[in-house]
Parts: structure tokens; sequence; C-alpha cells
């Protein structure tokens, strides 16, 4: 019986360089053209001045732990061996918050963390490890 793999994520105009980023271990957000906030998840239009030029920006990921969950049910067949797993939600220290899969245990609220580039075989995932 082979293990299955999670879905490779399907980049549009948008989130393609997001995704390129990644597969080079670096983690690419748009900043407004108008307003100059960085913004994630990446989008067409800016969701705080409503302006649509952007460009990309290298950030280095580090943030703090804002809220997180353990999950203990898998949602997804290619989940169950991972399970238990905590899902949380990241304050990055260049602005934008992510939602995104948080290796270790459960967190203390403000735990400092780094970026964890996560390679499968057609797409690279974005982790987080606290800082300790």
């Amino acid at each position: 019986m082979t293990t299955p793999t999670p879905e490779p994520p399907q980049p549009d105009a948008d989130s393609a360089a997001f995704w390129t980023g990644l597969r080079a271990e670096r983690i690419v957000l748009q900043r407004c053209g108008g307003c100059r906030r960085l913004r994630f998840p990446p989008v067409g239009r800016c969701p705080y001045c409503r302006s649509t030029a952007a460009v990309h920006e290298t950030v280095a990921g580090t943030g703090a732990v804002y809220s997180w969950t353990v999950v203990h049910r898998a949602f997804d067949p290619a989940f169950v061996a991972d399970l238990p797993y905590v899902v949380a939600t990241v304050d990055l220290d260049d602005g934008p918050r992510l939602a995104l899969r948080l290796e270790g245990q459960a967190p203390a609220f403000g735990a400092a963390v780094m970026p964890r580039f996560v390679h499968h075989a057609e797409w690279t995932e974005l982790r987080m490890v606290t800082d300790a």
C-alpha cells in the first residue's frame, strides 16, 4: 500500500511567484504599488487600497505564533500518518499573517518561529518551526 500525498497547488497568475519562490526556499510576497503594504494571500487587487499595482518581495519569514490548534482527525487520507499535527496562524515580522502547518508540539502564544521548506515531488510546502 502506498501513502497518499497531498495534491499539489494550482498556481494562478497572482500566486505563481509565491509557489516558485518556495521551490527556491524563499518566501515571496506581494507588496502593493499603491499603499506599499505587504499582503498575503497573493491577489490581483490590494485589499487595503484596491490598487492593482504590485511588486514581489522576498521576506525573511520569521515571526510569532498568533494562534494555533492541534488537528486530531485527518480530512484527507494524505494526512493520516501525520496525526496529530499543529496548524497555526503566524504574524510575520514583515507584516502579513499566514495560516500554515507548525512542526512540533503545541507552542506557546507568541512563540518565535522560523520557516522550514518541505519539498514534495511537484511542489514545496511552507511550514514553520519554533525558534527554541
